[in-house]
């Protein structure tokens, strides 16, 4: 993939992000969090285990989990061994259990059990960046303070001309400039499908791509 070119405008980026997110909403009108969640805290869970792993692996995994560890108490109190092996084929697993410990006993501790609802409470749970609090903060509460970027989002945006960063929250702080709030939500959701559909890492479908002509790496 050729290098990305200077960004374009403010003004023109945000016509054409409105133009963009119009176009995948016509594509993609149930967009929707892939991760299965009933509360605030199994999808805290669940988007700590998706960090390098598919959506459909941790989907997979959470049932058993949350069967397993019913509640913050559970997952506070439990052997880290036992938590570990729950979660083995996640990847990083060690990792992965030392923040769902840490996250449930903060919140145990800090927040009477309640899963937080700011942004500044959420990223000093343990495991818990900006990427995991804008899921919970827009799927929950639908009051995200910003936009998912994973990596897709990332690889989406930087082939549209939309950033030029390629850390998250610099892309996630250039996206804020010109994707509407009312966005924030869903952008994420949409580009991801998108990316799973047709615009993939390996082999992208430019052929059969909704945004080709916003592309600024094609051919």
């Amino acid at each position: 993939m050729p290098s990305p070119k200077p960004l374009k405008a403010l003004p023109t980026r945000r016509k054409k992000t409105k133009q963009i997110i119009a176009a995948l909403r016509q594509e993609f009108p149930n967009t929707e969090c892939s991760l299965i969640h009933a509360d605030a805290w199994q999808l805290l869970v669940a988007t700590v285990l998706s960090a390098q792993c598919t959506d459909a692996r941790v989907n997979k995994v959470t049932p058993c989990l949350f069967t397993q560890f019913p509640t913050l108490e559970h997952f506070a109190n439990a052997p880290i061994e036992e938590i570990e092996e729950a979660i083995h084929s996640t990847g990083f697993y060690r990792n992965k259990s030392k923040s769902l410990q840490g996250a449930a006993i903060k919140i145990l501790a800090d927040h009477d059990g309640q899963v937080p609802n700011t942004m500044a409470h959420l990223i000093k749970v343990p495991g818990v960046g900006r990427k995991t609090a804008n899921v919970v903060l827009g799927e929950i509460w639908n009051t995200p303070e910003g936009m998912v970027v994973d990596t897709h989002v990332g690889r989406i945006t930087r082939k549209l001309g939309l950033t030029d960063q390629d850390n998250p929250v610099k892309v996630e702080k250039q996206l804020a400039e010109c994707v509407p709030q009312s966005d924030f939500r869903d952008f994420g959701h949409l580009l991801i499908d998108h990316g799973r559909k047709t615009c993939r890492s390996r082999a992208p479908k430019c052929d059969d791509c909704i945004l080709y002509r916003w592309c600024e790496a094609r051919a």
